[in-house]
This record gives C-alpha cells, sequence and structure tokens, in this order.
C-alpha cells in the first residue's frame, strides 16, 4: 500500500460564513452549484450546510440586532427604516462583489503559476 507523502489541506469556514452561503443559495433563481462556484467550495458541501441550517446545526450570530418592521408604523418612520436596510444591501452587495473579484484574482493567480 503506497504511502501518502502530502496531506490534503482542510479548511474551516467560520458560521457567519456558513450562514450567509445558505441565505444565498435560498435567493430565489440561484442554483446551489453556481453560488458553490463563486465562492469556491463543493456544491456538496453547500448543501449539507443548507441541511444543517434546516436542522439548527449551524446559527448565524445572535447577538447582531435583526431588524424587524413594527405593525403599526407611520410612513416617515417606514421610509427611515427602508433607507437604512437599502443602505445595509448595498454594503453587503459591495462586499460580494469584493470577494468574487477576490477569488477570480486567485483562481486566476493560480493558473497562471
Amino acid at each position: 500500500m503506497p504511502k501518502y507523502i502530502k496531506h490534503k489541506k482542510t479548511y474551516k469556514y467560520s458560521n457567519e460564513f456558513k450562514v450567509k452561503s445558505v441565505q444565498l443559495s435560498h435567493l430565489y433563481g440561484v442554483q446551489v452549484k453556481d453560488i458553490a462556484g463563486a465562492l469556491d467550495i463543493h456544491p456538496f458541501m453547500l448543501s449539507r450546510w443548507r441541511k444543517e441550517y434546516r436542522e439548527g446545526k449551524i446559527v448565524a450570530d445572535k447577538r447582531k440586532k435583526v431588524l424587524k418592521l413594527p405593525r403599526e408604523i407611520n410612513e416617515n418612520d417606514r421610509i427611515r427604516f427602508l433607507e437604512k436596510e437599502n443602505v445595509k444591501l448595498k454594503t453587503e452587495n459591495e462586499l460580494l462583489k469584493k470577494w468574487q473579484r477576490f477569488l477570480a484574482e486567485r483562481k486566476q493567480s493560480a493558473f497562471s503559476s
């Protein structure tokens, strides 16, 4: 039986990364394999994370404040709430774009070496 000289490198992903990945994969019209490819992980791993998320094994950080829209709210407060939510979503979107560019550059440098 041959000896293995090099060990396979395993990666440890944070719960926050797993939760964000699962949330992205739940978006309408998005396939698991597309998200997995963009995040440079195997689609089976993302499917496993989705299952663990459903079972409650992977949870988001509960210390973060979750914005909820109250039932009775006046129009000005509603607009302020939606503007805050819009800024938050734009920031997350920019972060994801930067992450995707980083991964693309990393893959390109790996191919050129």
